[in-house]
């Protein structure tokens, strides 16, 4: 960590959205969501000196639209633009079965990262965060490259790791293979309780071989039960890949309720969970300050639809018209 501006890398996918069954909505709503809802929240959360460069690629039909979302938020480096690609841009349709309950079909094909073109793009970067907002930005060979090839911490949230794909594009739940692997690319990672059952029927077992294989922090959340977290002691994600001590070391454990809520959509909140835990933890917070600030904004988003303008929402401000 040099002076003046850090930059985080962020890694995920842009998806335009049509939601059904949302709230008291009659209809289906189109907008963007994926990554979207974490770049709302990482323009909230980011400290001063830090600033987002989005490593994200976007289908060709929708690049002017998607930057123009990007063009929003401020706290992006100053040429900061999706990296187009010719395939159609990822969509996903989305049907609510009730607030936590949901089903999904992906269309489109925007291509996972190589190492080749990502590598040269994350030479000068603080750290990483990276979410699998697709499942397919990253291979196992990718993120082990990233794994060797960068210095600084990386935070993943697995999310759609965890699904796979029907011939009609349903999203499924399905087992990682090469848990042990995944766990090896990453410094921090996050996941649902649905995503953790996939993983490993006990939540201490799975923490304690994720920490076993060098993840230094691991979450769960849980919905409206809250977040539980998983650690070492001293944990500093800024410095977890320092001088890591040898042999087996205890686990801090604790659950975190968040504020209540009345549910008006539920959609992003995992992502702006995460984006919050990372803006807080390149700051400095501690694990226990960074969960309490991610409870209260995923909380928050649950009470707004969509992902355009949710960053003024996050703060408590007017949303321009």
């Amino acid at each position: 960590m040099g002076s003046g501006v850090n930059r985080l890398g962020v890694v995920g996918t842009m998806v335009w959205d049509t939601i059904h069954g949302r709230g008291d909505r009659t209809g289906p709503v189109e907008e963007w969501g994926g990554i979207a809802y974490a770049l709302a929240a990482l323009e909230v959360s980011l400290p001063p000196e830090w600033t987002m460069v989005p490593l994200i690629k976007v289908g060709r039909d929708m690049a002017d639209r998607a930057n123009g979302f990007l063009a929003t938020l401020t706290r992006r480096s100053s040429a900061a633009r999706f990296i187009e690609v010719p395939e159609p841009n990822n969509r996903v349709t989305i049907r609510y079965e009730s607030a936590q309950r949901r089903a999904e079909r992906l269309s489109g094909g925007v291509p996972p990262w190589q190492w080749e073109e990502l590598g040269p793009l994350v030479r000068d970067l603080d750290a990483i965060y990276v979410n699998f907002i697709s499942g397919f930005e990253l291979t196992l060979d990718t993120a082990q490259a990233l794994r060797r090839g960068f210095d600084g911490p990386v935070y993943a949230d697995l999310h759609s790791l965890l699904l796979g794909v029907d011939s009609d594009g349903t999203r499924v739940p399905q087992r990682l293979t090469d848990v042990v692997q995944w766990f090896q690319c990453f410094d921090a990672i996050q996941m649902n309780q649905d995503e953790l059952a996939l993983i490993g029927d006990d939540a201490m077992t799975v923490a304690a071989t994720a920490m076993h294989h060098g993840v230094a922090l691991l979450i769960v959340t849980l919905g409206e039960r809250g977040t539980v977290y998983f650690t070492t002691p001293g944990f500093d994600f800024l410095r977890c890949r320092q001088g890591r001590p040898s042999g087996p070391q205890p686990i801090t454990t604790e659950r975190l309720l968040p504020p209540p809520a009345e549910v008006l959509d539920p959609t992003g909140c995992g992502d702006v969970f995460g984006g919050t835990m990372v803006g807080c933890l390149v700051g400095g917070s501690p694990t226990v300050a960074a969960v309490r600030a991610a409870n209260v904004l995923a909380a928050r988003n649950v009470r707004y639809r969509g992902a355009s303008h949710l960053h003024f929402h996050l703060r408590g401000e007017i949303i321009p018209t």
